[in-house]
């Protein structure tokens, strides 16, 4: 957890960092988005790939090579920064391979888990280890912010992005692993696929990710983020770090009321209305003009969205077997993925025909409208009621 918790503030610090960086030079919503787009784009020819090494080769391993290689791209952007950037497409470059880590590190992360916390207790695990990464994405922006606004630069962002991925990989090392992880099995043609089959067949499941996929992808507000504390709100870098880390608040409040006190009863309908609040306050955000409503728009933000990350990660690790959590996670993190870095080129896209404020206006609506839709194309999802792995006969 330490380990996850240090790599997670090193992404939240750099993504930042980057933003900040990119909007200085340009100025163009569009190529907020386009960071997310850069990131997104390899996972969709890799995911595939990445959830079949994850079944394969020990999830440990994949862990401590990805941690390493992120810290290899914050040397890479501290590099570029520090000799200087004329264009920003080495900087796009760089999000790509950062891209192509990041397939292989979401499905060996989240697979990882139930290898190392009993079954029966993996619902309140899920729990406190989104509380853990959520943590991470609180005190990763608003140290990335304070660090770009006192240094007026991202070269010490980076630096220090770069020493906790290394700091990562070593405590990975020290990693006990309690299960064993399934046989591997030689590959088969089409094995890769199975992942979507299962998900295709658990139409619970796939009513879960989807439901958080287009909800995140029309409600990404957080792409637009150096917008608002730029030209709207007027608060700077460190402001940035604040409205940053903002969600991510609102996020490890609601995991630990959810581990104290799991979701017992009605588990599906609860996400649903918290999906439909998610899109509701991203509403009150894109017409705040108060940077306090705007910070408690964003804390509520991420405490809705909590509750779907959780309800999602606990159905998909639960009801998959283990020799395919590797590949059933994969395809969940392209559905994260299309929901968090399409998101942003979303935002960025339509803030560059209608505007900022119109852009994440229409992103809340939508995410309301989908929520309705969801919850007549998927009656299993407010049919689910306890978040608990099935108990053996």
């Amino acid at each position: 957890m330490t380990a996850r918790f240090l790599a997670t503030i090193a992404g939240e610090m750099q993504a930042v960092a980057v933003a900040w960086q990119i909007y200085g030079i340009t100025g163009r919503a569009l190529d907020l988005g386009l960071v997310g787009l850069a990131q997104f784009l390899p996972g969709v020819f890799l995911f595939l790939i990445a959830g079949q090494t994850a079944d394969r080769y020990p999830r440990q391993r994949i862990l401590q090579c990805c941690y390493l290689a992120f810290s290899g791209i914050s040397a890479l952007l501290l590099g570029f920064t520090v000799y200087g950037l004329p264009t920003i497409w080495p900087i796009y470059g760089v999000l790509l391979l950062n891209g192509v880590v990041r397939s292989f590190n979401g499905p060996a992360s989240q697979a990882f888990l139930p290898l190392v916390v009993p079954e029966d207790i993996f619902p309140n695990a899920v729990a406190w280890s989104s509380s853990v990464g959520q943590g991470g994405m609180i005190v990763g922006p608003m140290i990335g912010g304070l660090i770009y606004g006192i240094s007026g630069s991202p070269a010490p962002v980076y630096g220090c992005s770069m020493a906790a991925c290394l700091t990562a990989m070593v405590l990975m090392t020290a990693v006990r692993v309690q299960a064993v992880q399934r046989p591997r099995g030689i590959a088969r043609r089409g094995v890769v696929l199975d992942g979507l089959r299962y998900l295709w067949r658990a139409k619970l499941t796939l009513g879960a990710i989807s439901l958080d996929m287009f909800a995140v992808l029309l409600g990404g507000a957080v792409a637009l983020l150096p917008v608002f504390a730029r030209d709207i709100l007027k608060v700077g870098a460190t402001g940035l770090g604040i409205l940053r880390g903002a969600p991510g608040a609102g996020a490890v409040i609601m995991a630990i009321v959810l581990a104290h006190w799991p979701l017992r009863r009605h588990a599906g309908a609860i996400m649903l209305w918290c999906v439909a609040g998610f899109g509701t306050f991203t509403l009150v955000f894109g017409l705040s003009r108060n940077v306090v409503l705007s910070v408690a728009a964003l804390v509520l933000i991420g405490a809705c969205d909590m509750v779907s990350v959780i309800v999602r990660h606990t159905l998909v690790q639960i009801s998959t077997p283990d020799e395919m959590r590797g590949r059933v996670s994969a395809v969940n993190m392209i559905f994260i993925g299309a929901s968090n870095e399409v998101g942003q080129f979303e935002s960025g896209l339509t803030a560059a025909w209608f505007g900022a404020v119109p852009a994440v206006i229409l992103g809340g609506v939508g995410t309301i409208l989908i929520v309705a839709l969801w919850a007549t194309l998927f009656p299993e999802l407010r049919r689910v009621n306890e978040l608990q792995p099935p108990r053996p006969k």
